[in-house]
């Protein structure tokens, strides 16, 4: 009987044996003939076995168990001439191919936050574009928000608010995080009072790309886009069906379940993500206090997709968020004791938002877009002694008209933006504010040459009890016709005052004084920025690019919070000007399956309004970082280094430097992925440099936040695809 057993199980290993030694995975690398780079998005289409492949981030194209034999494949995309030809399997040659250019090649990324449909390389505005697999990758470090994403990208600071609440603002080239516009498909849905909460209440599952854009951007979108803006770019549905479910679990007892669905078929389609969060209080250093609250936070956001007719698209989503977060004396939070212990501090919020987008194409050069959001935010802040809750409803209203040739791109728009902020009826302090900005604009592309391309953009804002507000702007790109090109460009910019600034968060808004219109100006900018951007195939396997930016940014009127000597604090205007100027420097490997990032950010940001003209709190002049990356169709690693130099704290105080590192790996299977993320394993956080909390318990202060208050984090996930592993 067992000699019947060892031949059955013989045979049937023998045959996986034959079936392995006859199946392969083929992969095929595609570049461009000219500048001999790789195609992103290039399809790759083997007819035999009728299945197609699109290139990812390297122009590589993988085919899984292929059999031995003779194919023919297809290779093409958009502007290229495409290849017709045939591959043995298996091949003992490298199979590169490169696709000549028709002389109209169309790139493979196209942004949105200029309203055009210009790709990546023919824009002369300088736009970072984060998607795809580094975003992929971002998500599994962090699944909670989208704060990872951010904090990663040279140049800019995640600057964490509260200890107990975690409520962070993203700081652009060392400017506050007012100055820096968040939008979500291109609407503005996360200012004012929603502020300080919005990164961590924004999960990135759903998210196909972040187009980030440096520098004043005001003209683009309206006030307060005087840093920057941020545009999140959500996932869109296709004819193959798309289902991703997510479960994370941190050993600091963080649990994350996310799930995204998409489908259409010729006349509707449908997105739906939902995700929910629980995090314990987390105290690393046992000092009594949490680093990380007890947060509860649930999310929906279904859209429904129309598509009446080949040219015509309209769609309608719903967002909505209740996050529910408790940080301070942790005998408090998990004991419910009073006494000594009794100092939390509670942030209950509810949002929900709506949006409308309507896109119609009248020819093959002309298109109208309308879209309208609503927004609703309400939050409710306790401290001991201390309640701050309001709500905030903002609305928004665009509609623009697009026209292009070959040569000239034009965009006429109009816009209605509302805030309406109603603090609760029993504050001592009533702070409502009411702001109505009406404006238009208009932005015109036209290639100068094959080299040169020219933008500028011209917005006229009216804010009621606020003015006019001219915002010009102008960019310019070479492009040679080997691998260099470069980009100059500014622009001004202006922000309406609100009280809702990082300094008036850090002291929970308390006694913090209402806007008064009649003695307050807005804030003004004007901004500069010039890059220049190489690339080179050094070899066929080694690839090389560097991007260096120089940058300066100067605001007038700049709104700072000040003490009346009575214990209310109010706002004014500086006496000086606020000038940020420094330099940015990006530099990537590829060398087959590995890629390795380094950069370099020197932020100088000067508050010019103050004697001796000092580095701003809370800005390290130095920043820099290496990512180290190996990718196969089966195994993904990540080693990360970053560097922060040295701070001035607010009582000029100089804070140490300090080094961070984490660790990805995550292994592909065909019903998904699962992984394991080490985030900062040196466990560098300030308590090891200075107290976050001073005593006494019941009453106690709070530190400024320079460096990891959580520590070293470690995550292990599962992303589930029942209807198959794409990545694979």
């Amino acid at each position: 009987m067992n000699k019947i057993f060892l031949s059955i199980m013989l045979m049937i290993l023998s045959c996986i044996s034959i079936y392995a030694q006859t199946v392969e995975t083929v992969s095929l690398k595609v570049y461009s003939e000219n500048e001999k780079q790789p195609l992103i998005g290039a399809t790759v289409y083997i007819k035999k076995i009728d299945k197609g492949v699109i290139t990812d981030a390297d122009g590589i194209a993988r085919f899984e168990d292929v059999e031995h034999g003779t194919y023919t494949i297809t290779i093409s995309f958009l502007g290229y001439t495409t290849i017709h030809t045939k591959i043995e399997v298996p091949s003992t040659d490298d199979l590169v191919y490169f696709l000549k250019s028709e002389g109209n090649e169309l790139d493979e990324v196209v942004l949105q936050s200029t309203r055009s449909t210009r790709t990546i390389k023919r824009i002369p505005t300088r736009i970072e574009y984060i998607g795809g697999e580094e975003l992929g990758e971002k998500i599994m470090m962090n699944p909670t928000n989208i704060s990872m994403v951010l904090r990663e990208s040279t140049g800019i600071q995640m600057q964490q608010t509260s200890l107990s609440s975690g409520n962070s603002n993203i700081r652009i080239q060392g400017l506050d995080g007012r100055y820096t516009q968040l939008l979500r498909d291109g609407f503005p849905l996360y200012g004012g009072f929603s502020s300080g909460l919005s990164i961590l209440q924004i999960p990135p599952v759903d998210l196909k790309q972040f187009e980030i854009i440096k520098g004043s951007s005001s003209t683009l979108y309206g006030g307060g886009a005087i840093a920057g803006l941020v545009n999140i770019i959500s996932k869109t549905p296709d004819y193959e069906a798309d289902l991703d479910i997510m479960l994370n679990q941190t050993q600091a007892l963080g649990s994350t379940a996310s799930i995204f669905y998409s489908k259409r078929n010729e006349k509707f389609g449908l997105t739906m993500y939902s995700s929910g969060n629980y995090q314990k209080a987390y105290d690393p250093e046992d000092d009594g206090f949490s680093n990380l609250p007890l947060t509860k936070s649930v999310t929906v956001n279904p859209k429904l997709f129309y598509y009446p007719s080949e040219n015509t698209t309209f769609w309608f989503g719903l967002n909505g968020t209740y996050d529910d977060r408790t940080g301070g004396d942790i005998v408090r939070i998990e004991d419910g004791r009073d006494g000594i212990n009794r100092y939390t501090e509670e942030n209950i919020s509810k949002r929900l938002s709506s949006q409308a987008v309507y896109t119609s194409n009248i020819d093959d050069t002309k298109s109208i877009n309308i879209k309208n959001s609503i927004s609703f935010f309400d939050r409710d802040l306790t401290i001991p002694d201390l309640n701050f809750s309001g709500k905030q409803i903002n609305t928004f209203t665009e509609a623009t008209y697009r026209t292009q040739k070959r040569a000239l791109d034009w965009i006429f728009g109009a816009n209605l933006y509302t805030v309406n902020f109603n603090e609760d009826d029993n504050s001592t302090l009533q702070r409502d504010q009411d702001d109505v900005t009406l404006g238009v604009f208009t932005n015109t592309t036209y290639d100068l040459s094959t080299n040169w391309i020219i933008e500028a953009g011209l917005r006229t804002d009216y804010a009621v009890d606020w003015g006019f507000f001219p915002l010009p702007r102008v960019s310019l790109l070479y492009k040679s016709e080997t691998n260099f090109s470069s980009r100059i460009g500014g622009g001004l910019g202006y922000k309406i005052p609100d009280i809702f600034t990082e300094e008036a968060e850090f002291i929970s808004f308390n006694n913090v004084l209402a806007i008064d219109k009649d003695a307050l100006k807005a804030e003004r900018s004007y901004g500069i920025n010039l890059d220049f951007n190489y690339q080179a195939q050094l070899t066929e396997e080694l690839g090389f690019s560097i991007n260096q930016l120089f940058y300066t940014t100067m605001i007038d009127n700049g709104l700072i919070l000040n003490t009346e000597g009575t214990g209310f604090f109010a706002f004014e205007n500086a006496d000086g000007k606020i000038l940020s100027k420094g330099a940015e420097t990006n530099i990537k490997f590829t060398y087959k399956d590995f890629r390795w990032f380094l950069n370099y950010a020197l932020i100088d940001t000067r508050l010019n309004y103050l004697d001796g003209n000092p580095q701003k709190p809370l800005t390290a002049r130095h920043n820099a970082g290496s990512v180290v990356m190996y990718e196969s169709p089966v195994w993904r690693f990540g080693f990360e280094t970053y560097y922060t130099g040295k701070q001035i704290l607010s009582n000029s105080d100089k804070t140490t430097d300090f080094i961070t590192m984490g660790f990805l790996a995550m292994k592909n299977f065909k019903w998904g992925s699962a992984f394991a993320n080490f985030e900062n394993f040196t466990d560098r956080r300030q308590s090891r440099y200075s107290p976050l909390v001073l005593p006494p318990n019941d009453n106690p202060t709070f530190t400024e936040i320079y460096a990891p208050t959580d520590g070293f984090i470690v995550s292990l996930g599962v992303i589930l695809k029942p209807f198959g592993n794409k990545g694979h």
